[in-house]
């Protein structure tokens, strides 16, 4: 018979497996591609109109939007960071806490290209706990991001790489008050450049909104960090983004869109 001693040495031994810094072989925690995204600031504070516009009603869509463009202070006018993500897996290891002083050394670019635009006054620091203990602790599947350093490091060298606010520019896609752009010319420039399928989002409130404004912008990879093609599955971007109020993104519809500049909104 199994001692009551050696059954709680074996569960103990078990917890310490959990706990360190692997993963268990689950499909739940099976991923297939890396999701970079990227934001508008401009549009993630455009929202500060929105209350002269449409009168609050607790409780709707657009609460959380008023949240936001009371805390969105001083936005770059240029795309930021949202996240690196696995496209199916999250939380894989909650035992894995984030830690500052892993990233010392990136903390400049971390701030510069991703900041927390809602919360500018924390320094960031939440919401890169977020993003590590959310999605970077699945990424660390990948020998490539299996460290803090390698995974917010990596994720600026893609960033990087695909210099999506320049490259918008040589395209002729820059931001205005009044030219507005056909979603698809948008995604179709984006192809020519990256020879593969983005994901182009908006941002559209449910009342009055005639015109979408570009929001974010996803660009996907394979396990071995390649560009590949992101899914055209229509799902709500929001999905994904608990850490913030709900911005109201989705995947763009056919037709006009905004891209708004920075000078036009109110903060």
């Amino acid at each position: 018979m199994t001692s009551p001693a050696f059954l709680g040495a074996l569960c103990l031994a078990l917890s310490c497996l959990g706990g360190a810094h692997g993963f268990w072989r689950s499909d739940d925690l099976e991923w297939s591609k890396l999701i970079m995204v990227h934001h508008w600031p401009a549009t993630v504070c455009q929202t500060s109109h929105t209350e002269e516009r449409f009168p609050r009603q607790k409780g709707s869509k657009q609460e959380g939007l008023w949240e936001v463009a009371r805390h969105c202070k001083d936005p770059p006018n240029y795309w930021t960071i949202h996240g690196l993500w696995p496209d199916k897996s999250e939380a894989c290891n909650r035992s894995w806490p984030f830690n500052p002083h892993e990233i010392k050394d990136l903390l400049p670019d971390m701030k510069m290209y991703w900041p927390d635009l809602l919360h500018p006054s924390n320094s960031s620091l939440q919401f890169w706990s977020h993003e590590w203990k959310k999605h970077g602790t699945c990424a660390a599947q990948l020998d490539a991001l299996n460290s803090q350093r390698k995974y917010f490091g990596k994720s600026l060298d893609l960033y990087k790489a695909l210099a999506l606010t320049s490259m918008l520019q040589k395209l002729g896609i820059e931001p205005s008050t009044d030219h507005y752009y056909q979603v698809s010319d948008i995604r179709d420039a984006l192809v020519t450049v990256y020879k593969v399928v983005p994901k182009v989002q908006c941002f559209l409130l449910e009342k009055g909104q005639e015109v979408q404004l570009l929001g974010q912008v996803e660009l996907c990879f394979s396990k071995d960090l390649q560009l590949q093609n992101c899914s055209h599955a229509a799902e709500p971007a929001a999905r994904r983004q608990e850490a913030w109020p709900n911005l109201g993104l989705h995947v763009c519809n056919d037709g006009p869109v905004l891209y708004p500049p920075l000078n036009e909104t109110k903060l």
